[in-house]
């Protein structure tokens, strides 16, 4: 049977990107039944750079409960926190000694976090492409949702596996593959098309939170950057469909709202061009607007309503925490014989 293998970082409020890019997929996956599905709360991962201890027990939580809420159901998927099952951090020992420095040399995205600061960051963001390695790896999973962002990562990852097999003359870990797929792999900022939409970001107004009012959806949309042009016609398609690069290079933020409105419609984006062709973008945020309001807000209550019973998220977390152990534990022992551990 097929296993995935995707994780979600505890760290701040969780928006439509994260919503549209990654858990909505996962419920997808999840009531397709044609694999064993593993979603983790990578609290690990949120500790590569520092975090405050009560907030990040808080951000815990609401991670959990977005997934809850979100309709992961604990019946049909495992849903637990990273930390709770050390396999994870003894994984990544082992394959530490797998990678490459030349490998971890090339991950874009360190350098992009890092910035002038390379030398004061800590070991861990460094490493970090390692123990997402060992988070798919420790369940053997072959099929990974991931934004394109992650994609080098999980190549990496794919590396790591295949010098293991090689090195000890084993075929022991499948070959990952990615899945991205969705009409919003990248949401980007509403303030500024050329950056993808974040948790950190300084500005509230940068991004549409999954506990955020009606009337704040309403104003963060309004306010949303655009630009002067009426929005483009089906011309700004290349022969695949796709937007034209030129039109990203110029029109980002057109761009951005246009496949925000196809997600939350389900709908391809040669259709949002047909309905909104020559338009001026208020009538295209008052669509998002009213597509978020029906979508977000009663996601967002129920979110609200999952932070009311701690005690049962808590027993959802633990529970998955005891049965990726179980699957964790059988698969790092046979890597233990194979390494040569006694």
């Amino acid at each position: 049977m097929d296993k995935i293998f995707s994780g979600v970082q505890p760290t701040g409020n969780l928006h439509i990107g994260n919503y549209l890019g990654a858990i909505k997929n996962f419920v997808e996956l999840q009531n397709n039944g044609k694999a064993r599905c593993f979603y983790c709360v990578v609290d690990l991962h949120a500790i590569t750079v520092w975090q405050d201890p009560i907030n990040l027990k808080k951000e815990i939580m609401e991670t959990a409960a977005v997934f809850l809420a979100a309709g992961i159901d604990p019946k049909k998927s495992i849903i637990f926190n990273q930390s709770k099952v050390l396999f994870h951090s003894e994984l990544a020992w082992i394959l530490n000694c797998i990678c490459r420095i030349g490998w971890l040399n090339r991950m874009t995205q360190f350098k992009e976090k890092a910035g002038k600061n390379r030398e004061k960051v800590s070991v861990g963001l460094y490493n970090y492409p390692v123990l997402m390695a060992a988070d798919i790896l420790a369940y053997k999973s072959n099929y990974v949702p991931v934004g394109e962002d992650q994609k080098q990562h999980l190549e990496l990852a794919r590396d790591i596996a295949q010098k293991f097999n090689y090195d000890y003359s084993v075929n022991f870990f499948p070959e990952i593959k990615p899945l991205i797929f969705g009409k919003a792999t990248r949401v980007m900022s509403l303030r500024n098309g050329n950056s993808k939409m974040s948790k950190s970001d300084i500005s509230d107004y940068s991004r549409i939170n999954l506990t955020d009012s009606a009337d704040l959806i309403y104003n963060k949309i309004k306010k949303a950057k655009t630009d002067s042009n009426e929005i483009m016609g089906i011309e700004a398609l290349d022969e695949n469909g796709n937007i034209k690069s030129e039109i990203l290079y110029s029109r980002p933020e057109a761009v951005n709202l246009l496949n925000i409105y196809s997600a939350l419609a389900d709908i391809e984006i040669k259709e949002t061009l047909q309905n909104f062709q020559g338009k001026e973008f208020r009538y295209l945020k008052d669509s998002i607007s009213e597509i978020l309001v029906e979508v977000i807000v009663p996601l967002g209550n129920k979110i609200k309503d999952m932070l009311e019973d701690k005690t049962y998220i808590l027993d959802i977390l633990n529970d998955g925490a005891e049965k990726a152990r179980g699957d964790a534990e059988k698969n790092l022992k046979e890597i233990k014989e194979i390494i040569g551990f006694i």
